[in-house]
């Protein structure tokens, strides 16, 4: 029997192995070097730079452990080892979600003007009252609003983000806002049915990033005009956060009004 025959296949069965289990430990490894930051950061464990870094490297992690599990499985198929076939395909997929995350996440930054703080009222946007303004006080972004250059970015970026107008008594507004704000589980900051002012935090699920939403409410002749603003306390690009919450509870107060489209 020829020693080369009998070696050749027997020693591609065990790198077939090794690439496979190296893929499945480097594409699981990279899984939480993406995913555990947001959790790490929560706890004041990592800083928010750490977090991202520490994201960076996860993402490297998964186009490694799927360029591992491409090898692994060529290997497999040509050394028939089904038994392996699975392990090389969870390698892949865990390589795939660690990179994908981030990439998908970039991707719509990406697509998007760096902005971080929305308004209905970009002229005269709703101010924050000293109940958020001292929860603001370590916060990277100013309480501020920017100005002219950033209403001019989201008039282009969200035009539907506009003031809303209601046939209805302020009253009536207000207190469908503040159960709106309830049942979103937003946490519920100032209160003043006098001023028309509604205060409250937001808080993102994966790195808990708070954003700051204040909500004014006035009769306007014979109808009622609400504002919303919503901003990040850090971070030049919210990702389209804060107009998502705007939206969102945009449409939970009509649903809240009995309206069933922002026409009625």
């Amino acid at each position: 029997m020829n020693p080369t025959s009998a070696t050749g296949p027997a020693s591609l069965g065990r790198w077939a192995t090794r690439m496979v289990v190296l893929s499945l430990i480097i594409g699981i490894l990279a899984v939480f070097a993406v995913l555990l930051p947001g959790l790490l950061y929560r706890i004041h464990v990592y800083g928010l730079d750490d977090a991202f870094e520490m994201i960076k490297y996860g993402t490297y992690g998964g186009i490694l452990a799927v360029l591992i599990a491409i090898i692994g499985l060529t290997l497999v198929l040509l050394t028939r080892r089904p038994k392996y076939f699975i392990g090389a395909v969870i390698g892949m997929l865990s390589g795939v979600v660690a990179w994908g995350i981030p990439h998908l996440w970039l991707k719509k930054i990406a697509s998007i003007p760096a902005m971080h703080d929305i308004s209905t009222d970009a002229v005269n946007p709703p101010r924050f009252q000293p109940e958020v303004l001292a929860l603001r006080n370590k916060a990277q972004n100013s309480a501020v609003y920017a100005g002219a250059e950033t209403a001019a970015q989201q008039a282009k970026a969200y035009p539907d983000i506009q003031p809303m107008v209601f046939k209805l008594a302020a009253t009536t507004v207000y207190a469908a806002a503040l159960r709106t704000v309830q049942t979103m589980g937003w946490k519920l900051d100032s209160n003043d049915p006098v001023a028309g002012i509604i205060e409250a935090t937001a808080t993102t699920f994966w790195f808990g990033l708070k954003d700051d939403v204040v909500i004014r409410i006035q009769a306007v002749g014979n109808s009622t005009r609400l504002d919303i603003r919503s901003e990040s306390r850090v971070g030049k690009n919210d990702a389209g956060e804060n107009t998502q919450l705007i939206r969102t509870f945009r449409a939970a107060l009509y649903k809240q009004l009995g309206l069933q489209s922002l026409g009625q």
